[in-house]
């Protein structure tokens, strides 16, 4: 039984959905209809190209299903203007209330997030939540013994990173590590995966962006990110015995201030070739 299923009285023999397969799987002549080649369902990817690209939903694959399949609206696409506003006016939050992020809104955001691509359509992004202050700083306390051994070991490197600064201001009481935020999400991948890391970063910066639907203010966590990936203690209270690697880390809370305005950036440097 073939993997896809092509519906003869909608298909109008375009081959749209050959034309777009990323593996070049589908069998395709002019007045015909495709098809996929023989034996080679090993190769499909199941990314729904097919499905989604064909105007008359006229394909259908075993894993993906037209009726399952959410329309493009046409009327929801961004313009230019809002584009470059939506993206333009994201800003990293280091402020945020205490109130506690639901977990409800947590998980519709990590469902968003689930939609960004990844190599060989492999979906390798495993995800972590810390939710709550006080866990949340019960981890963070974990960052900064990283950065005090740090700073006992490799003092020079360590100083230049300004962990002197962190660490003091942690003994101080002030967090400027993961700066009170109530929750922090991990993006993570098992270690055997090589897709995993670039997966997971694109996956966070879906995650980044979506956040402000939510009301969510966010921020990338670099110190914590790093700990995680070097420190065992840490490492191993994250997964690594499962054989997880944390690949991003996010600051996630309300914030106490709006923005009003859109500074400026450099002019982006670009080499043609």
């Amino acid at each position: 039984m073939t993997y896809l299923t092509i519906d003869p009285e909608l298909c109008k023999k375009d081959g749209i959905c050959a034309a777009e397969c990323p593996m070049k799987i589908i069998s395709w002549k002019k007045g015909e209809r495709p098809r996929p080649y023989p034996n080679t369902r090993s190769l499909c990817i199941n990314c729904g190209h097919c499905v989604a690209v064909c105007p008359h939903g006229a394909l259908n694959h075993e894993h993906i299903q037209v009726d399952d399949c959410t329309p493009v609206d046409k009327n929801l696409v961004l313009t230019l203007p809002q584009t470059e506003q939506f993206l333009r006016s994201r800003r990293s939050i280091r402020t945020f209330k205490p109130d506690a992020v639901a977990p409800d809104t947590l998980s519709e955001l990590i469902r968003l997030a689930s939609y960004a691509p990844s190599g060989h359509n492999t979906q390798p992004v495993k995800w972590r939540v810390i939710n709550g202050l006080d866990l949340v700083n019960e981890y963070t306390a974990l960052v900064v013994e990283w950065m005090t051994k740090q700073l006992d070991e490799n003092p020079d490197m360590a100083k230049l990173m300004h962990l002197d600064m962190l660490v003091n201001a942690w003994q101080h009481g002030v967090n400027t590590v993961t700066r009170d935020a109530p929750a922090l999400i991990l993006a993570q991948g098992h270690k055997s995966n090589p897709m995993a890391p670039q997966a997971c970063t694109i996956a966070m910066t879906y995650l980044d962006l979506a956040a402000r639907a939510f009301d969510v203010a966010t921020t990338w966590c670099g110190f914590f990110h790093m700990a995680a990936m070097v420190y065992e203690p840490l490492a191993i209270k994250l997964g690594k015995d499962e054989g997880l690697r944390t690949h991003a880390v996010m600051m996630a809370g309300y914030p106490v201030y709006t923005y009003h305005r859109m500074p400026p950036r450099n002019t982006p440097g670009i080499t043609w070739a």
